[in-house]
């Protein structure tokens, strides 16, 4: 057998890589830099954790949560592979383990959060193993929070850009589930990865079927027939600490036992809850989207957001944590419009106090990914190869998610657009709240329908929305050429 499948095999059971893994292992091998973009569930962790076994030295990884570190290392111990992680939150005695495993040359992974290699310590270790070998590469797992173009900007990873400088001939490899072609150039780039080696994969999860569609005043009913249709694990995303309580206190009383996981619980409750999800038959999971990064739960059923998605490349990672079994299994997001301006403002009120024209960038590249993120829900493409496009991934229409199989009526709203587009033509700038008031004396108790007929405007780029936190709206050149040449616009209802 192939030396590298009889290690993969000998380490992990596995009878053969899956796509994309060999060529980054081969890359990492060899002392090259890698990028490697893998799907969820498409064995990201394997192309750092193999190179540490075959050469039989150490492997850092740099990985951004607590709870991802702790599973990974915890699920490596259960295969015999000697792992540990260094965090604020470890017990003297783990640490003291840690650190013994370092010094006597046993350890094969580390991990180790972002804010560690501001550390002297932490440098100087680094540097001991690097000059005398030992150091077999540096990994940084989801590595898309190093860039502002990406959904989970992370100021922290901005300058692990330094580790080239404390390590320079040490291979480095970088890894995320999804990266549009801007992030990877600006993980590139900050890394300081040099002529590094791309694998870049599909995206697309055959198994999963999306469905979305608007919340209803009270979603339960959704809810309940959703994880009565799911099979194995389910997992529930909400928004926020006390809406991942509320939701988990309602299951309960409806005899769910649903159980909550946010930042906010004691560190003792966050591992027992941990520990449930992954070890009992049909857990239902409650949480903030934070939780699942690097979770190995194979038979995830159902992933349901209980909110719209702040974007398009996010909500790619969350659903993809369902399905990795290969089992089809639903992705399900009730959204509302007014999460679209909850959102915003709380964009708005993150940057409020920062005047810096890099935070404001990204304030206005955030606000974009949600505008993006709108348009797949509301919009007519198949709900994939919208999501795939968002991220610069070109596929045809999956054949199975909510769109494919009911196409939704279509009606013309040309005359209603020119009507808004008219009146936005006469002013200066126009908040949206007014805007549906104003335009509500042509038709009684319809203002909800112009405030949804603005956003279609702003998701097709006839109008504009201020990142000034009032949803003023702006006449765009191309809604004036609309005026100028009306063309039939379609939108679905």
């Amino acid at each position: 057998m192939d030396p590298l499948e009889q290690s993969l095999q000998d380490h992990f059971g596995w009878s053969g890589f899956r796509s994309g893994q060999r060529p980054v292992v081969e890359a990492v091998l060899a002392g090259r830099d890698a990028l490697a973009v893998l799907p969820t569930g498409g064995g990201k962790s394997l192309c750092y954790q193999l190179p540490a076994l075959v050469r039989n030295g150490l492997v850092v990884v740099i990985s951004p949560l607590v709870a991802l570190m702790e599973d990974q290392v915890l699920q490596l111990q259960r295969r015999g592979i000697a792992a540990a992680c260094l965090h604020a939150g470890l017990e003297p005695e783990r640490r003291q383990q840690a650190l013994m495993r370092l010094r006597d040359e046993t350890l094969r992974l580390l991990y180790l959060a972002p804010e560690r290699l501001q550390g002297e310590a932490t440098r100087q270790m680094l540097e001991a193993h690097a000059a005398e070998g030992r150091l077999v590469a540096l990994a940084v797992d989801e590595a898309h929070c190093i860039s502002a173009w990406g959904h989970d900007f992370r100021p922290d990873y901005r300058r692990l850009g330094l580790i080239r400088r404390i390590c320079p001939g040490v291979p480095m490899l970088a890894l995320s589930a999804t990266a549009a072609p801007r992030v990877r150039a600006d993980i590139i780039r900050l890394l300081d990865l040099r002529s590094p080696f791309v694998q870049v994969s599909s995206a697309r999860r055959d198994n999963l079927r999306y469905t979305m569609r608007r919340r209803t005043r009270d979603p339960m009913p959704s809810v309940l027939d959703a994880l009565a249709a799911s099979r194995g694990a389910s997992l529930i995303y909400a928004r926020t600490r006390r809406s991942v309580e509320h939701w988990a206190e309602r299951l309960q009383e409806l005899n769910v036992p649903a159980t909550p996981y946010h930042a906010g619980l004691d560190p003792a409750d966050r591992q027992g809850a941990l520990n449930r999800f992954l070890d009992q038959k049909n857990p239902v999971l409650v949480a903030t989207v934070a939780f699942g990064m690097g979770v190995d739960r194979a038979d995830v059923g159902l992933v349901l957001h209980l909110d719209l998605p702040a974007t398009p490349e996010g909500y790619l990672q969350e659903s993809g944590r369902a399905g990795r079994d290969g089992l089809p299994a639903q992705c399900l997001v009730l959204f509302s419009p007014s999460d679209r301006t909850s959102l915003g403002w709380a964009m708005q009120a993150a940057c409020r106090d920062s005047q810096s024209a890099d935070e404001r960038r990204r304030l206005d590249l955030a606000q974009q990914q949600l505008r993006r993120m709108e348009a797949v829900a509301e919009g007519e493409m198949c709900r994939e190869q919208a999501l795939l496009l968002a991220v610069g991934e070109i596929v045809d229409p999956c054949g199975h998610c909510d769109r494919c199989i009911e196409r939704p009526k279509r009606k013309d709203w040309s005359i209603q657009a020119r009507i808004l587009l008219t009146h936005l033509a006469d002013q200066e700038g126009t908040d949206m709240r007014r805007l549906g008031e104003r335009l509500e004396v042509l038709e009684p108790g319809r203002s909800e329908r112009w405030t949804w007929l603005a956003r279609r405007l702003v998701q097709d780029e006839l109008i504009k929305e201020s990142n000034d936190g009032v949803q003023r709206l702006y006449l765009r050149e191309s809604g004036r050429r609309y005026l100028d040449d009306p063309w039939t616009i379609d939108y679905a209802v």
